[in-house]
Formats: C-alpha cells, structure tokens, sequence
C-alpha cells in the first residue's frame, strides 16, 4: 500500500471511531444535537476561514515578490505557487460566504440556526 492509502484508512478509522463515542444525552434530542453541532461549525468557519485566506494572500505576494529576484526557473514555480495560494484564498472566502446558507438548509431551515456569536 502506499502512503496516501494508509493517510486515508487512517483518516477514515478515526473518523468512523470518533463518531462511535459521540453520545447523545438522553436529556436531549439528536435534532438539538445536530443544531448545536452545525452551529460550532458555522461559527469556526466564520472566525477561522476568513483569517486563513488573508493569510493566504500575504503569503501569495511573499512568494511573488521573492520569485521575481530568483532566476527564470525559479520565477516561474514562484507564479505558480503564488497563483495556487491565491485560488486557494479564493475558494476559502468562497466557502465562508456560502457555508452558512448550506448548513442552515442541513439544518431544516432558514433560521432554525443562528452562525456565530
């Protein structure tokens, strides 16, 4: 087996075990379970996204302007490391824009769940 197969049955066999310990109390419904869940979730998008994708844009112009004092080679991967970085920070402001809308229509509703704070 190589060694993204392994990541991935690794990845998957502690996903499939977490999900064997997450107890619902016996208190509570799984609806409000799953509600509560999404709304986490929603809220670290909101905070954690946004960050990483202007992170992403600084170290875009970082590679950028540092490719450009190397040789031809050099420049070259640098654009293209720097063009990566930017879609990427694309595709992150894209998915913390959009998320909420997508979880609170998993939710069951338009404002069955409240993002953020």
């Amino acid at each position: 087996m190589g060694k993204n197969s392994l990541l991935a049955i690794f990845i998957c066999l502690t996903v499939f075990t977490s999900l064997g310990f997450a107890v619902v109390p016996p208190s509570q419904d799984p609806t409000s379970a799953l509600k509560t869940a999404l709304q986490n979730l929603c809220g670290g998008l909101q905070t954690l996204v946004p960050v990483a994708a202007m992170l992403m844009v600084l170290l875009a112009s970082v590679i950028y302007a540092t490719g450009q004092m190397m040789g031809a080679e050099t420049r070259a991967r640098a654009n293209v490391w720097a063009t990566s970085a930017l879609t990427g920070a694309i595709i992150g402001i894209l998915i913390s824009v959009i998320a909420p809308s997508v979880l609170q229509t998993i939710a069951g509703g338009t404002d069955t769940i409240k993002c953020g704070t």
